[in-house]
């Protein structure tokens, strides 16, 4: 478990640019590691990789059914493929392969969304990538895996190299900061204690991570002593660290930049509301319910109340529920 703390004013990084540079680095040592793309060299920052290594570069253009495919293909024949695609466009066009040539074939293929949430801000809901979870929670099989920084998705790119599974990681565009060490690494099926607290508990996940540190912060300013749980496996998920929150704290809050039906909050309820005490926790679960309008990142994350004030205030909501 490690305990970290951020600042408002901390620098925020892409982590794209963090996935590109462990996957070279992988790729020196490791002649298994390949990378397949969408016609998405630049967006998925491949162009290094590319050209340290031309031939294990496989570009199928705008084909993603095709693309998944091609990546199962590779993994069927030893290999460690990186399937990197703009998160909406890996998920949505091709959930048909992800479903039957990585999940139920067990296939070890690495999908890579890149891109994902609202990164891409004013293109809109056509390119929003907020729907993933549900879809692919859905699938028994597949890790999903979700890095807060750059250090934890170079963390993701190492477990998936050193122990091959199908795995979606959400490689991340809208900048944040560091909430974790430079060599950190990531337990399988384990969240992250980013913060240790005992009235209220905080689940967060991806470019939540921060923010609900934030609000811990304010929170304690209050006297309110909140817990913060960074979500960086979606599944398999951590029921343990979920039900010793609620019997621990008595009150939980979610945070995703994910539709809810069927994310990260949905799944916590779904722990929670099979406690065996039948204990009652109170909860709210902070994330999207329904098509974005046109914004930047920063604004559409205001706008869904994923903001670090709109955790704070979830946090008092439920501390102050009858």
């Amino acid at each position: 478990m490690t305990t970290t703390s951020v600042l408002n004013d901390a620098p925020t990084f892409d982590n794209r640019q963090d996935f590109a540079d462990e996957l070279i680095a992988l790729a020196r040592t490791n002649d298994k590691v390949v990378a397949v793309c969408n016609d998405s060299v630049g967006s998925s920052n491949l162009t290094k990789f590319r050209d340290e290594f031309p031939d294990r570069l496989i570009n199928v253009g705008i084909a993603e059914q095709n693309m998944v495919g091609v990546g199962a293909g590779l993994a069927n024949a030893g290999l460690i493929p990186f399937v990197c695609a703009a998160g909406p466009f890996l998920t949505g066009r091709s959930l048909e392969q992800i479903k039957a040539d990585v999940a139920y074939s067990q296939h070890n293929v690495i999908l890579c969304g890149m891109s994902p949430g609202m990164a891409y801000g004013e293109l809109g809901p056509t390119h929003h990538s907020v729907e993933d979870f549900s879809w692919l929670r859905a699938l028994p099989g597949l890790d999903i895996v979700v890095p807060a920084d750059g250090a934890q998705t170079r963390a993701a790119v190492r477990n998936a190299v050193a122990d091959p599974r199908p795995t979606y990681i959400r490689v991340g565009r809208f900048k944040v900061p560091h909430v974790s060490e430079d060599n950190v690494g990531l337990e399988r099926g384990k969240f992250v204690v980013a913060r240790e607290g005992s009235d209220v508990t905080i689940i967060a996940t991806g470019t939540e991570v921060s923010r609900a540190l934030w609000a811990a912060a304010s929170l304690a300013a209050e006297g309110v002593s909140a817990r913060v749980l960074n979500a960086a496996y979606l599944s398999p998920l951590d029921e343990d660290a979920i039900k010793d929150a609620a019997r621990q704290t008595g009150a939980i809050i979610t945070a995703e930049e994910a539709n809810v039906a069927g994310g990260l909050g949905a799944a916590v309820a779904s722990v929670v509301g099979q406690l065996e005490d039948g204990a009652r926790v109170p909860m709210r679960i902070l994330g999207l319910n329904h098509f974005a309008p046109t914004g930047s990142t920063a604004f559409l994350l205001d706008h869904f109340g994923l903001t670090a004030d709109h955790i704070s205030a979830a946090a008092r909501e439920v501390l102050h529920r009858d």
